[in-house]
């Protein structure tokens, strides 16, 4: 039989951010619990800034009856001289029974100890109390709170309890508040308890206070006035799905409201005006014609019929908060970008300040931007006398803002803010750009640095981060990376792709070691393949088959991967791939080192002739990419399935054999410039 159950737990307003991080957790724990207890069933979770619920719509009234079957250790064992033994002993206790209640099996034709119990399910309204109690306890928020004279701790005080199975109210405890009929409705509807005649009318009932329970009825309420506003005034709204979530989370009558502040703040920088309404604020950004308006979106939770008020209220908060952010930024301006003060911020033990990275990171730019001058001249178009002076500005500038006030305030423009003052400071775009991009990309799929000149500084930066913690000692374990080492080189990697630039991993750590306290560097090297062969998506046979050739610049992997992956994709590939493997196999005892030296005049028949000419013809061939090589040399299938059919390689004329092992080993070796093609699999 099964019966509606209704949980509802009331609370003081529920902070956003910690409920939203746990949100899977909450529901995916009520689904363990009912499962542990034999409850399993279907469910939904819904919360509100003032409650979270539980809404059973068919909750088993009890549990199954089971039968319990232990079977233990053999009677041998068991009993001694008519003496029960500890293995006796033990085997009772795990039954939670004296031995005199155990009996005899046989199991696998052996007499064991033998136990057999019929459960009588439990009555649901005896469990849940419980199940409740053990729910609440895995909510995991991080800081929890103690109220009154209570020792127990949860997020935000709870001020009333609903638990309803069918039409009985079971009379549960939870925090010294003891389960009724009453829910509570939006606070400006009322401040009273509303009685909930029965859990059929419980949802008709907080509707009607203003209250909607539904997290994406709300999102889907916000986003419709998003819409009808964006029409009515000729504006787009950001729709920021982080800030969109935090404000379904804390609203239970959301009402999106257009407002606007004094157009003289616009000379701000967009970015900062978007922060400071957004972190202090919580309000959405407004644009038109694809700049930043002097308007704002506040998403209500007021019930009223005029929200005027409410809209001026927010209005009049902004003022200041936009003020204090034009009065760091003008001060800023007038002190300039300074390192000073960057020598008393440590960066990290045995590592000394952010003052002494900016010093390994411009030594590490200097040299990379040798290694790549004549790609960065061609780009720029400038002298390498000056790239230099600038390439040093850039990266010493990289970290000046963060001495700043506007930096103080909203730590996460750090590298923007550098951006607008150097900018309006009258710096080079190069190194101003430099600046900005200097953390790109920030993560999967995000921007890249927009040239070689900015990428230099943001390769230069995660090198020092890898070489650096790796000398010290702070390497990346299983899932922990608290530095994200991981992403640096993963931004890393898809840099130097990007711009075709040569990435020799132990050449380039080789070539700025000497920065850093003596490590295994082969554990860098390592961690740098490693993390190459998780960010290229393509078979993991041939990444495998690339790397096993020795290659070692990142650029020339990523490259070489993407090509011979393009190939073995094909369904005929696949077909056809036999005759390679082939080529591998016969190949696999030569030393590949040697001259491999083919004398024509030891050919027998016109398929070896016929083959040594389509391969000469094959190598000779300039190709545009790895792509157009593979493909020239796999062109060679034909003729090298006519040579199998034709002639035996492994003849008992040894010169003869050595020749034709040395003519399919060249082919194979030609395959090994890109990939080692015996490692490939479907």
């Amino acid at each position: 039989m099964t019966q509606p159950l209704l949980i509802e737990i009331g609370v003081e307003e529920l902070p956003a951010l910690p409920l939203l991080k746990i949100l899977k957790n909450i529901e995916a724990s009520w689904g363990a619990i009912l499962k542990e207890h034999q409850l399993s069933s279907s469910f939904e979770f819904i919360y509100t800034p003032r409650r979270l619920v539980l809404l059973h719509n068919s909750m088993p009234t009890k549990q199954d009856d089971s039968t319990i079957e232990l079977f233990g250790p053999p009677a041998g064992v068991a009993i001694k001289d008519g003496v029960p033994t500890k293995a006796a002993e033990g085997f009772a206790r795990k039954c939670a029974v004296s031995f005199d209640a155990l009996s005899r099996a046989t199991k696998g034709n052996r007499e064991v100890l033998y136990y057999k119990e019929e459960k009588v399910g439990s009555d649901t309204s005896t469990l849940l109390s419980k199940m409740i109690q053990k729910w609440i306890a895995s909510m995991n928020f991080g800081k929890m709170m103690r109220w009154g004279d209570r020792s127990e701790e949860f997020i935000r005080p709870i001020r009333w309890l609903q638990v309803r199975l069918g039409d009985e109210i079971i009379p549960i405890e939870l925090f010294g508040v003891k389960s009724s009929s009453y829910t509570f409705v939006h606070r400006m509807v009322s401040l009273n308890p509303v009685e909930v005649p029965s859990i059929a009318e419980y949802e008709e009932i907080v509707n009607n206070g203003k209250v909607m329970l539904r997290a994406k009825e709300r999102e889907q309420r916000i986003l419709a006035q998003f819409d009808a506003l964006e029409s009515e005034h000729g504006i787009t709204i950001e729709r920021d799905r982080g800030l969109l979530a935090e404000i379904v989370a804390i609203t239970e009558n959301p009402e999106a409201l257009l407002g606007s502040f004094d157009k003289s703040f616009l000379e701000l920088p967009p970015e900062v005006i978007i922060t400071s309404m957004k972190e202090h604020q919580r309000y959405f950004a407004v644009f038109e014609s694809g700049k930043l308006t002097h308007k704002f979106i506040v998403v209500s939770n007021g019930v009223t019929d005029d929200y005027s008020k409410i809209i001026a209220g927010n209005e009049r908060v902004l003022k200041p908060r936009l003020a204090d952010g034009m009065f760091f930024y003008y001060n800023d301006l007038k002190r300039g970008l300074k390192i000073d003060g960057l020598e008393k911020i440590q960066f990290m033990d045995g590592l000394g300040s952010l003052k002494d990275k900016i010093h390994r990171e411009s030594n590490i730019a200097m040299r990379l931007l040798t290694r790549y001058i004549s790609q960065v001249q061609a780009e720029t178009g400038k002298e390498s006398a000056v790239l230099e002076l600038l390439m040093d500005k850039a990266v010493k500038l990289a970290k000046a803002d963060l001495t700043s006030e506007m930096v103080y305030e909203f730590t996460e423009l750090q590298g923007l803010m550098g951006y607008y003052y150097a900018k309006s400071l009258g710096e080079d775009p190069l190194v101003y750009n430099a600046i900005k991009e200097q953390y790109m990309p920030v993560g999967e799929g995000a921007e890249l640095p927009n040239s070689i000149f900015s990428s230099i500084v943001a390769i230069s930066i995660k090198l020092d981060t890898l070489l650096g913690l790796f000398s010290i000692g702070k390497i990346p374990t299983g899932s922990k990376d608290p530095f994200a080492l991981r992403r640096a080189v993963n931004g890393i990697v898809r840099i130097v792709t990007e711009y075709n630039l040569s990435f020799e991993i132990d050449e380039v750590i080789g070539l700025i070691a000497d920065e850093y306290s003596d490590f295994e560097r082969v554990l860098l090297t390592d961690f740098i393949i490693e993390r190459i062969k998780k960010s290229i998506d393509a078979n993991p046979s041939v990444i495998v088959a690339v790397l096993a050739t020795g290659e070692r610049d990142i650029n020339n992997i990523v490259k070489k991967v993407q090509a011979l992956d393009a190939i073995t994709a094909t369904e005929i590939f696949k077909e056809q791939f036999s005759t390679f493997k082939r080529v591998a196999n016969i190949s696999k005892d030569i030393d590949l080192t040697t001259s491999l030296a083919i004398d024509t005049a030891l050919f027998e028949g016109e398929a070896e002739k016929k083959l040594y000419s389509s391969y000469q013809e094959v190598i000779k061939k300039e190709y545009k990419d790895y792509k157009s090589n593979l493909e020239g040399l796999f062109s060679l299938k034909e003729v090298l399935d006519t040579y199998f059919d034709d002639v035996m390689v492994n003849v008992e004329e040894e010169n003869i054999r050595t020749n034709r092992q040395n003519m399919i080993a060249s082919i194979y070796r030609s395959f090994r410039e890109i990939a080692d093609i015996k490692e490939v699999t479907s």
